[in-house]
């Protein structure tokens, strides 16, 4: 841990994270936007839009107590960027708000429970630290990992994230 602080402690992860996704991003190629490595996976397209959308769902852990899935009138991810131009201000926009919920937030805030649901049926709950974590960073890691190999069959260059990747070898 950096901090005893709940708050600082996932503000530094996202940083660092949120860097490492950008760099990501920043090689997806929209005009391969419907490779897919499977017919069961999705588009690249579809793959690099979720990872930039689920930065608002991260923010209404922070803002908000619950979200039910079966609510017509909760919020909606925005239509999927169409350039990759659009993907990026998108993800900027996205984790210029998260941060600022977060410095807005606090500790105590932040142990304060999230319950994810659909209708009477509990997904989640947990304490939205936990869910930051857990259904936040860890997910949006887990599907920048899938990106990963979409770009390795697509022979684009990966970033390295806690080092060099197999492309940044002798100082690429």
């Amino acid at each position: 841990m950096h901090t005893s602080s709940l708050q600082q402690n996932i503000l530094a992860e996202l940083d660092h994270e949120l860097a490492n996704t950008r760099k990501m991003l920043e090689r997806v190629p929209f005009e391969k936007a419907d490779f897919k490595p499977h017919s069961k996976s999705m588009s690249l397209w579809q793959l690099a839009s979720h990872i930039v959308n689920l930065l608002a769902f991260k923010t209404l852990f922070v803002q908000a107590n619950s979200r039910d899935f079966l609510d017509p009138n909760a919020p909606k991810p925005g239509p999927t960027p169409t350039s990759k131009e659009e993907l990026l201000s998108r993800f900027d926009e996205y984790s210029t708000t998260l941060i600022e919920s977060l410095q807005n937030s606090n500790d105590e805030k932040l142990t304060n429970h999230f319950q994810l649901h659909r209708g009477d049926q509990i997904l989640m709950d947990r304490p939205k630290a936990a869910a930051l974590r857990i259904m936040g960073l860890n997910h949006s890691i887990h599907h920048r990992g899938q990106l990963s190999v979409y770009l390795r069959l697509l022979d684009i260059p990966v970033p390295g994230f806690y080092g060099p990747s197999a492309d940044e070898q002798g100082g690429v």
